[in-house]
């Protein structure tokens, strides 16, 4: 408010002060006498005034104008002038609004379109790492692979512009399947930003792909020391791999070491059922089967499964059914009413032919949740207790068109597997098998089983070839 004032009360006494100048300038007598070459001219003030006002301005334009000569000069002799300056810019503004056109055409993913415009943006202003980039990423995603290798490999000359370009690479190396180069360049870009969470996972994922279990932990503990991921989840996946490291427990000759890293894994996360199973045998190799009961009934208290009552069985295999019955109460009593729970016991009264106990273990399952395996049971049950063989095979034509059932299941993408593993045979997933419901499949072991139940058919009579 101050300063606006002050202005108008400026403006007012410069006008003032030039009004009162040209009022002496008029009052006054006197003018300009010039004598050229005999002439004489006399010049009122104001028009002496006039003329010299008229004067500075042709000097101050003959000044430009010869500056403006001498700037043409050098501009053509090639140095650097304002006109020089003044195409500079207007390149610069041609390239800037360029590299704005491709940035939004890669954006709205036209490829062809930003590949064009970082081109041109490359050919008018000086930006090489940011055009090659989009000239990489346009060029990936148009599926020129040649051409967007080629923009990656000039990017490695450009330190900051080093780990995006090898993470580019290792995606095209993905994309073509070469998963060993590619888990070459993830290493790579993970020694250079050991916490960008995207390294992290697509290492892991190669890792594991490549069943390299130790380096897979290593960059898992990375991650849980970046904060990628939570503490529980870091545990799971830890017990998962290190559950992996100890699949050799299966050989007779595995190292102790193998067997304790498949105890830790179960103590790391007790509710995977493949450690526990591995922990059980390995401390029934190691003469210690009570500790691996003591393992397979905290599982069972969490999730009931067909492989911890096989591995339970293995604590004592030469024992009797009804032996195997008794000791069995310990392991059901502490999931009692688990479907599992019910399954289990009607096999193992069927294994001691006690097919009235076993129709009682299964309850109302047959007809609440009638699978291919329950059904199955119930055909062995009502063949030992002397059933027709048109109530057998009824059973068991059930079982055929009935749900396969819980079975190792991928998250990701659905596929059911025959057992457990740490890495998705189909879409390569880490750690995304569950036991859960599917659908389709075949019971295990169901052809083995059907002789048993139906009875092996006799073999038919060869024909005797005619006599003529």
């Amino acid at each position: 408010m101050i300063w606006s004032l002050a202005r108008v009360l400026f403006f007012v006494a410069a006008v003032a002060a030039l009004a009162f100048g040209l009022g002496l300038l008029i009052e006054t007598g006197e003018g300009v006498r010039i004598a050229v070459a005999g002439w004489e001219f006399t010049l009122g003030p104001v028009v002496a005034a006039a003329l010299l006002v008229a004067l500075v301005v042709v000097v101050w334009l003959g000044l430009r104008l010869a500056g403006l000569a001498v700037a043409t000069l050098r501009f053509l002799a090639g140095d650097e002038t304002a006109v020089s300056r003044y195409f500079d810019r207007t390149r610069a503004r041609r390239g800037q609004a360029a590299l704005t056109e491709a940035l939004l055409a890669l954006a709205a993913g036209d490829g062809r379109q930003a590949a064009e415009r970082a081109a041109q943006a490359g050919r008018l202003i000086d930006q090489p790492v940011l055009t090659t980039l989009i000239s990489a990423q346009a060029a990936r995603m148009t599926g020129d692979r040649a051409r967007a290798t080629e923009a990656y490999r000039k990017l490695l000359a450009h330190d900051p512009a080093r780990f995006v370009a090898i993470r580019g690479l290792m995606q095209i190396k993905l994309d073509e399947g070469e998963t060993e180069t590619a888990l070459q360049l993830a290493q790579k870009a993970f020694a250079l930003r050991p916490g960008h969470q995207p390294t992290q996972e697509a290492l892991l994922s190669l890792q594991t792909r490549a069943h390299d279990w130790t380096g897979a932990r290593a960059t898992l503990r990375a991650q849980a020391g970046s904060g990628a991921l939570p503490r529980d989840v870091w545990k799971r996946r830890d017990a998962v791999l290190a559950l992996q490291e100890a699949r050799e427990i299966l050989d007779p000759d595995a190292p102790i070491e193998a067997r304790e890293a498949a105890i830790a894994a179960n103590r790391a996360s007790p509710d995977l059922i493949p450690a526990a199973v591995m922990a059980a045998d390995a401390l029934i190799a190691a003469g210690s089967p009570k500790k691996g009961a003591r393992i397979l009934e905290k599982a069972w208290s969490v999730r009931p499964h067909p492989d911890l009552a096989a591995a339970y069985a293995r604590l004592a295999p030469d024992e009797s059914p009804a032996q195997r019955l008794r000791r069995f109460g310990a392991l059901w009593a502490a999931n009692a009413s688990h479907d599992e729970t019910r399954l289990t016991e009607a096999e193992l009264q069927i294994a001691a032919e006690d097919f009235p106990a076993a129709r009682r273990a299964l309850g109302d399952l047959p007809t609440r949740h009638p699978t291919a395996r329950t059904l199955t049971l119930m055909a062995a049950i009502e063949r030992g207790e002397g059933g027709s063989e048109a109530a057998v095979r009824g059973w068991l034509a059930r079982a055929l068109a009935a749900p396969r059932g819980p079975q190792w299941t991928c998250a990701a993408c659905h596929t059911p597997h025959p057992a457990w593993t740490a890495v998705c045979d189909s879409c390569g997933g880490f750690d995304t098998l569950d036991w859960t419901e599917a659908a389709g499949g075949a019971l295990p072991a169901g052809e083995e089983m059907l002789p048993l139940i139906v009875g092996t058919p006799a073999p038919r009579p060869t024909e005797q070839p005619r006599a003529d």
